[in-house]
């Protein structure tokens, strides 16, 4: 599902700085693999390049089948906004639209009609426990609930990739263990596949495989004991 092969990429200075160098990575479709590394190492910086959202300097990278180094701007656009869902460390959701529209973004964006944008939208609610909270506004929320809110917009479309860049960051350790169990059990149930970076280990715990990132490249680690 999720293939980088030789990925390297740099920045600009100054003073320039190498951010990946030769990292080769293989996700298997349905899997959820945690990817651990301390700040700095290029973990956001590979979440980048499977979105489409950068280009490796050498090296491919492709998602579901498709290389993305081949595709202008355009298209992956297109590309990452029918395939991919993001949950980010601070939410990202939109103050100004309540939680049910919030979650509709993706399927406004893809054009599909209101009854079933309704529907959908309601479905992925219930799943993540925010059914009665969809005419609320963001600032009507706690912090767990907006990262419900972001996993819900996340998956609404089904996406075949979910990238979740340091996702519990911004919560105490029980909303954070919580989010974690509830990201692992909606993508499972929409049969995504989740590339999760993170600096702690106990949420990579939660993961079917770990690897580590470091200024060296990937580096496998024990298969996590993922709670069922």
């Amino acid at each position: 599902m999720i293939r980088l092969d030789r990925v390297t990429r740099r920045y600009a200075g100054p003073p320039p700085r190498l951010a990946l160098a030769q990292v080769s990575l293989a996700v298997a479709e349905g899997e959820f693999v945690a990817i651990v590394g301390e700040s700095g190492t290029g973990k956001s910086t590979l979440l980048n390049l499977v979105a489409g959202l950068d280009l490796p300097d050498s090296g491919s990278v492709s998602v579901e089948g498709t290389e993305l180094t081949t595709l202008d701007d355009d298209a992956r656009t297109l590309f990452r906004r029918a395939h991919i869902g993001f949950v980010f460390q601070a939410f990202h959701v939109l103050a100004h639209l309540t939680v049910a529209q919030n979650v509709a973004l993706p399927l406004a964006l893809l054009g599909h009609d209101a009854g079933a944008t309704r529907a959908r939208v309601t479905a992925m609610l219930a799943a993540v426990g925010l059914d009665d909270r969809g005419a609320s506004m963001p600032h009507e929320l706690s912090g767990g609930e907006l990262q419900r809110t972001a996993i819900a917009r996340a998956l609404v479309h089904r996406p075949a990739v979910v990238l979740a860049d340091e996702p519990t960051g911004n919560l105490d350790p029980v909303n954070a263990d919580r989010i974690l169990a509830l990201l692992r059990e909606c993508v499972r149930a929409e049969g995504a596949t989740c590339l999760l970076v993170t600096h702690s280990h106990h949420a990579a715990a939660r993961a079917d495989r770990s690897v580590t990132l470091t200024g060296t490249g990937l580096r496998a680690v024990a298969v996590a004991s993922a709670p069922r």
